[in-house]
């Protein structure tokens, strides 16, 4: 029995010592990349704590390609303001920008967007411009729109 402790306690060891090398990675080397798939390192950046990454990141990303996820990840770093000083104003350009893009992640960037329109957060309150972007998001099938369009029972 104590034989099969203190296997099961070495393996646990191993798995934190394995997770905490995965969980930690330097960022630095996929920053100037070409290859696209960085720009979801950007997101594991930004939630593992290395703001700086995750911001030249989705620059970057965003410089290349025009890329909507990254444009929604760097809305976020600045809505939070964790890792750079806050601007609202600044996330809706950017959340606005992902919204005009085609496919990808622009239905969310349209919810997100008419979100903050309703509630005047970084954008002056707009009811009527924030309905056309929640049925615009809603046309593209995202669920939380439809939702949303349902529950509140759209104009």
């Amino acid at each position: 029995m104590k034989y099969l402790t203190l296997k099961a306690l070495s393996c646990l060891i191993l798995l934190q010592i394995n997770t905490q090398a995965v969980a930690t990675p330097d960022y630095q080397a996929v920053i100037d990349s070409d290859q696209r798939g960085k720009c979801f390192y950007g997101y594991v950046a930004r939630k593992t704590g290395d703001h700086t990454s995750a911001i030249r990141i989705f620059e970057d990303c965003i410089a290349r390609w025009q890329d909507g996820y990254s444009y929604i990840g760097l809305a976020q770093i600045y809505e939070t303001g964790v890792g750079v000083q806050k601007d609202l104003a600044y996330a809706n350009t950017l959340l606005r920008t992902a919204a005009e893009l085609e496919g990808g992640y622009a239905s969310l960037a349209k919810y997100n967007y008419a979100l903050n329109l309703f509630e005047g957060k970084g954008v002056e309150a707009n009811p009527d411009l924030a309905w056309q972007w929640m049925r615009l998001s809603a046309e593209d099938g995202f669920t939380p729109a439809l939702e949303y369009l349902k529950l509140k029972g759209a104009p």
